[in-house]
């Protein structure tokens, strides 16, 4: 059988808060996708956090900042990709866009801080 195609605007889908700022959930686990879809508005910085399970690839849109991956600050902005993967810690810093492909679709179960 076929997959049904989707097609969403993150105009159509209410922002959410996350550790990083704001997130549109564009494809979420409750659609029929391997991955989940995410725009972000990062203003400032966010939380440190991780996942144990969750591959996550930030595309950056608009803005400049810095994204930190276990601890270690480093530079990004407009075009830059950054492969999360599980168990890396990480937070991004500034005022930012970002597209998060998330792999598998995000759960909120899997969001993590250290203690």
């Amino acid at each position: 059988m076929k997959q049904p195609f989707i097609i969403r605007n993150r105009g159509d889908v209410s922002p959410v808060k996350c550790p990083c700022g704001d997130a549109w959930r564009v494809l979420t686990r409750d659609d029929p996708t391997p991955v989940g879809v995410h725009f972000v508005s990062i203003q400032g910085s966010a939380g440190v956090h991780y996942h144990k399970a969750t591959t996550e690839i930030y595309v950056v849109l608009a803005g400049d900042g810095e994204i930190e991956l276990d601890g270690k600050r480093h530079p990004i902005r407009p075009g830059d990709v950054i492969l999360i993967p599980p168990e890396m810690r990480h937070a991004a810093h500034g005022q930012l866009s970002i597209m998060n492909i998330v792999y598998p679709p995000f759960d909120p179960a899997d969001e993590h801080r250290d203690e």
